[in-house]
């Protein structure tokens, strides 16, 4: 995914702009694993193999979106996610 299309994406629930976090991209600076994220409702879109998963809640499966999120644990900079959304862990 190129960064240019991220100004063109909104989140499809709430038509907010979304915040990017990029976890790895290839030699052409496209955006091969990181996510998205609604400021506004705190879901989480993860980017893999360059594509955005933009599903409406009822169609995604989180036991496929998991073993990714796992993964990028350590880069969700203390927050958790729960039914798709990204939550702050207070201290």
């Amino acid at each position: 995914m190129k960064i240019e299309t991220i100004e063109k994406l909104c989140c499809p629930f709430d038509k907010q702009d979304l915040t990017l976090k990029i976890i790895l991209k290839d030699a052409h600076e496209n955006i091969l694993e990181g996510w998205l994220n609604c400021p506004s409702c705190e879901r989480i879109y993860p980017i893999i193999k360059g594509i955005p998963i933009m599903n409406p809640d009822e169609y995604r499966e989180a036991h496929l979106e998991q073993p990714v999120l796992d993964r990028w644990q350590n880069h969700l900079e203390g927050g958790k996610i729960e039914n798709f959304r990204l939550r702050l862990i207070e201290d």
